[in-house]
């Protein structure tokens, strides 16, 4: 059909939460090897216009919630050469333990809760 298919959208909301992590100053692996695990609650895409083999886009991440509990994530696929939105999304993540037990940020982890609270208040004031 010449377009992307329609998962790829997801793989490039997991790619742009990894880089969204690292460029706030903690990444996965970090929170990994703390034993903290992320998994994915749920996950919403609307899809708004297709995009093509060989169109360039980037994906604007943005912490949308977090409460040191659970962690929601929207995305943004832009295009390139337009600057239109072909995708918006959201991701929904609790935390837990390697060992699958529900754990808080605010108690497990203070620099990655203080990772999140700040990446919250930076995404709030920068979409006011």
């Amino acid at each position: 059909m010449g377009v992307v298919h329609h998962s790829n959208y997801i793989r490039w909301f997991e790619e742009a939460r990894t880089d969204y992590m690292e460029k706030l100053g903690l990444g996965y692996e970090t929170m990994e090897d703390e034993g903290i695990m992320s998994p994915v609650l749920s996950v919403d895409a609307k899809y708004l216009r297709m995009v093509g083999f060989g169109d360039t886009v980037y994906v604007k991440a943005r912490i949308k919630e977090y409460n040191g509990i659970k962690l929601t994530v929207s995305y943004e696929i832009i295009s390139d050469r337009t600057n239109q939105v072909h995708c918006k999304g959201e991701t929904k993540h609790c935390f837990i333990t390697t060992k699958g037990k529900p754990l808080s940020l605010k108690t497990a982890s203070s620099q990655f809760h203080e990772m999140f609270l700040k990446g919250l208040q930076k995404d709030k004031e920068e979409n006011e």
